[in-house]
């Protein structure tokens, strides 16, 4: 309670009658005491939902209002779903912030990352995914389709085979993203369809990491195909589909239906749409 006051600039006496005031407005207790703890009731636990949705708002509003006055049009928050996608990204946020030089970008890319909640909270204000989730309040714009492939040093023994089947990655180290196995594609589109997994699976941040590992025989990864085209060690890696018909994506734009306030939303997807890999 002490330290609840002292962030609202309260007193705990004047923090203790809000919440009394609360609780009795709609006769129904939000706290509850465990001993010297308080804990949130079901109820409380309603409200502190319904906070954790409403603050972002206001804060983003409030952040807009203070970039206004100091002469500044805005900031455009970026959060990333695609990780392999950030060197592309940086492709066109170049010309965005040349053609909007009041404008500021963030991106936002941890791997804990809840994009759509994000989104919809106003944490953000573009979602770069491959995965669209349906969200009455959220339009995905499609920007450009991409081919998973599995990536592999040029003397590695499946560079012998004309695709990789599920069977083929038993003996393997896979490295890929410290994300959940249900938010990567070798899982869920190739290798759990067919009841198959990996000898060993590590996890790296950086795809320029993940990228010289496999250039270095330490194992093999899955990532757009357009993306180890474009890498530094390209000539000292080979790619394979996954499967005969290989694993096909979409590269989209989430965006929220509401009415473009920020003014630059839309001018920044027509930018994403024109600078495809």
């Amino acid at each position: 309670m002490t330290e609840a006051a002292k962030s609202l600039f309260l007193t705990q006496s004047a923090l203790s009658h809000a919440m009394k005031k609360l609780e009795a407005h709609f006769e129904v207790p939000l706290w509850k005491k465990e001993g010297r703890r308080l804990t949130l009731t079901q109820a409380g636990q309603s409200v502190l939902g319904l906070a954790h949705r409403v603050l972002p708002q206001f804060e983003h509003t409030e952040a807009q209002l203070r970039r206004f006055a100091d002469g500044k049009q805005g900031i455009l928050r970026i959060g990333m779903e695609c990780y392999p996608c950030f060197e592309w990204l940086l492709k066109v946020v170049a010309p965005f912030l040349k053609a909007f030089p009041d404008v500021d970008v963030d991106v936002r890319r941890a791997f804990s990352f809840g994009g759509l909640q994000a989104l919809h909270g106003y944490d953000i204000d573009i979602l770069l995914t491959p995965d669209p989730l349906s969200l009455d309040t959220i339009a995905y714009t499609p920007v450009f389709e991409y081919e998973q492939v599995l990536a592999m040093d040029k003397h590695h023994p499946l560079a012998d085979k004309p695709f990789i089947k599920p069977q083929d990655l038993s003996n393997e180290t896979l490295i890929t993203y410290p994300v959940e196995l249900s938010r990567l594609d070798i899982f869920t589109h190739f290798l759990t369809p067919a009841n198959c997994t990996v000898r060993q699976h590590k996890t790296i941040e950086t795809t320029e990491i993940i990228l010289q590992m496999v250039a270095a025989g330490r194992g093999v990864t899955a990532l757009p195909k357009w993306l180890i085209d474009e890498s530094k060690e390209r000539d000292l890696l080979t790619y394979r589909s996954l499967g005969e018909v290989g694993v096909s994506k979409t590269l989209y734009l989430g965006h929220r239906k509401a009415q473009d306030v920020l003014g630059f939303v839309d001018d920044f997807i027509a930018l994403s749409q024109a600078h495809k890999p």
